[in-house]
């Protein structure tokens, strides 16, 4: 693949781009950026790789009028931003020494020796700012042809360097892959113990990652057959229930959810699923969802299952049992609200306390049966309960 060039994509015209570019004076697009717009994907971040230091990377950005965060400096990045957004600028690095976790670095002025330490080939393509000339020091743009993920140099070893590097292969895969490149499969296959090491909140950020990719259901599957959850979720054993979900998901044009997928990876748990949440560092609501995901729920009406749980913890109950049209029905629905207070009832006669909280469960059991009704019927509603209140005190 000679003389491939970065096409005139639209983010490479990002109002003070170019001005960051000349500020640096010797600096490459690179990563995501790079493998997106040579796929023709879209890109959200933008990253830039110099072989300038840290500090020239903020004096330079400085004097041209740009603010410079360092927001990793010691890693060397450092961010520009720019009226257009942030960009990431980094100094080319090499690793001094890993443990798995995390990467002591040096910086250098080698290019290549920057791409030797990236996980995959198709993530270490550079491209000139000006002409658009790929750099491809590991074969990437073959690769990326052909979609298949593959490590740079041994697997064993990148993997040994950073053990999240097994659950990005498998990421990377369901996002881009085709085929996996046998050599890495085996690699993570073999070493997926190493995952145990890991902190949960790196694991469960690959794993959310993961399950929302083009081809998250058939690479799961593959994980659950290579053993890869087996060490950090041995739950999860079987992509079955995944496998319906997306296909409800499709079938009611609803955009995959990654806590909704985990959830079908689970046992129909509550305790499970909360102990689960807990394990893996998700946020409150997250696990809430979590929960939900694997509570049974014995309200069946679309609309009241809405209006009781919320519209979020409804689409995935009703995505979960296959209810596709269901779902799709009470994504956009509008939950009203019960069109009458405490207030009004004490007004009609009925005396504060219990009393009032009684009557209105009533009148919204009620209203909610008859598919939240509006006008005179909420009117006929509220008297009648009313009336039996009001004589049951009598």
């Amino acid at each position: 693949m000679d003389g491939v060039t970065l096409p005139p994509v639209e983010w490479r015209r990002r109002a003070g781009l170019d001005a960051l570019v000349d500020a640096l004076g010797e600096a490459r697009f690179v990563g995501g950026a790079v493998r997106d717009a040579l796929l023709e994907m879209p890109v959200a971040d933008v990253d830039l790789a110099t072989p300038l230091p840290p500090h020239s990377v903020i004096d330079r950005l400085k004097a041209a009028g740009i603010r410079a965060v360092p927001t990793g400096i010691e890693h060397g990045t450092v961010t520009a931003v720019l009226e257009s957004g942030p960009v990431e600028v980094t100094t080319l690095r090499r690793d001094v020494s890993t443990d798995g976790r995390r990467a002591t670095v040096a910086f250098t002025d080698d290019w290549q020796a920057d791409a030797a330490r990236r996980d995959f080939t198709i993530n270490a393509l550079y491209a000139d700012p000006g002409t658009g000339q790929i750099f491809d020091y590991f074969n990437g743009l073959d690769d990326l042809s052909v979609r298949r993920v593959r490590f740079i140099g041994d697997p064993l070893q990148r993997i040994a360097e950073d053990h999240l590097r097994i659950l990005r292969f498998f990421r990377f895969l369901a996002r881009f892959g085709d085929t996996p490149d046998p050599a890495g499969l085996d690699a993570c296959t073999a070493r997926a113990r190493d995952l145990m090491a890991l902190s949960r909140e790196r694991i469960a950020d690959e794993l959310l990652k993961l399950l929302v990719a083009r081809d998250a259901v058939r690479v799961t599957g593959l994980m659950i057959e290579r053993g890869i959850f087996a060490p950090v979720l041995p739950e999860v054993v079987s992509p079955d229930r995944l496998t319906a979900l997306a296909q409800a998901e499709a079938a009611a044009a609803i955009a995959p959810d990654p806590i909704r997928r985990l959830g079908a990876l689970l046992p129909q748990d509550p305790q499970l699923a909360e102990q689960i949440g807990a394990r893996l560092k998700l946020s409150n609501n997250q696990r809430k969802r979590l929960v939900a995901t694997a509570t049974p729920h014995p309200e069946s009406r679309p609309r009241a299952l809405a209006y009781r749980l919320g519209v979020q913890t409804a689409v995935d109950a009703l995505l979960l049992a296959g209810r596709s049209a269901d779902a799709a029905q009470v994504s956009t629905w509008a939950v009203p609200r019960l069109p009458i207070g405490g207030g009004a009832l004490v007004a009609q006669g009925l005396a504060k306390g219990p009393d009032v909280a009684r009557a209105l469960r009533a009148i919204e059991d009620q209203w909610v049966a008859e598919g939240f009704p509006e006008g005179s019927r909420v009117e006929e509603i509220v008297a009648s309960v009313l009336a039996q209140a009001l004589r049951a005190h009598r």
